[in-house]
């Protein structure tokens, strides 16, 4: 009996251990499936939004000198969105349980430096304004339709060594784009998100740039427009494409 005992005694801690190390691997590879956007210790990431027309909203952006499409006051005429909580942004963060760090976003903005009627669009295209984003943990970026509106060049793809004329075509810009943001923000998680309906060039040139970065492109689709604009009903659609994207509920 005491032999039987002391070998119980003996195995206690092995097992033990066993346990522990089986919970530490457990939890490591819970922690290894857990979407970065989501980072172990906040429990509410901050968010920037940085888009064009589509992400405006009339007392929410920063600086408040960008032009919005969406306004306070409603104007059937334009669009039935009159509620910053019928954005595609709000929705999507109040479903993640995210807190906003900013919405950087201008409307008729351009992801390169060109804009309509051979216009440029350098003081409000996304690679000058990508400065401006605060200290978010997730950027989420929906862009490039002007780009594909307003007939912007393509150019050839470049991942490198920029010269400021390959800033006015989309995909060296895109690209400079990117890199930039991985730059600035490299803790932070950047997720592209792409309209419907643009020129097959446009989105995949997105497409090829996203996946030599890593980052993750959402593809938009069937949105309903007013406009060329998302109405409520498109919002919400937006909302929950993203968000479906995004393993959210």
């Amino acid at each position: 009996m005491k032999q039987r005992s002391l070998s119980s005694a003996s195995q206690m801690p092995s097992a033990i251990v066993r346990m522990l190390l089986m919970g530490v691997v457990c939890l490591a590879l819970s922690v290894g499936t857990m979407w970065a956007g989501n980072p172990v210790g906040k429990a509410h990431p901050t968010v920037t939004i940085f888009g064009d027309s589509y992400s405006t909203f009339e007392g929410w952006l920063t600086p408040d000198t960008m032009e919005t499409w969406y306004f306070k006051t409603l104007d059937t005429r334009r669009t039935d969105v009159s509620r910053v909580s019928q954005t595609w942004w709000h929705q999507v963060i109040t479903r993640m349980g995210w807190k906003l760090e900013r919405n950087n976003s201008w409307s008729g903005a351009t992801i390169c430096n060109s804009g309509y009627n051979d216009a440029d669009y350098t003081h409000r295209s996304f690679l000058t304004r990508m400065d401006n984003l605060g200290s978010p943990d997730v950027i989420l970026l929906l862009g490039g339709t002007n780009d594909s509106w307003a007939n912007a060049p393509i150019g050839e793809f470049k991942y490198a060594d920029w010269r400021r004329a390959d800033l006015y075509c989309f995909r060296p810009a895109m690209a400079c784009l990117l890199d930039g943001l991985k730059e600035r923000y490299p803790t932070a998680d950047i997720f592209v998100i792409s309209n419907s309906e643009l020129k097959d060039e446009i989105t995949g040139s997105m497409k090829t740039i996203c996946s030599h970065y890593g980052i993750q492109m959402i593809q938009l689709k069937d949105i309903d427009k007013q406009n060329g604009h998302p109405n409520v009903k498109g919002m919400q659609q937006i909302a929950d494409q993203i968000v479906n994207a995004l393993g959210g509920k």
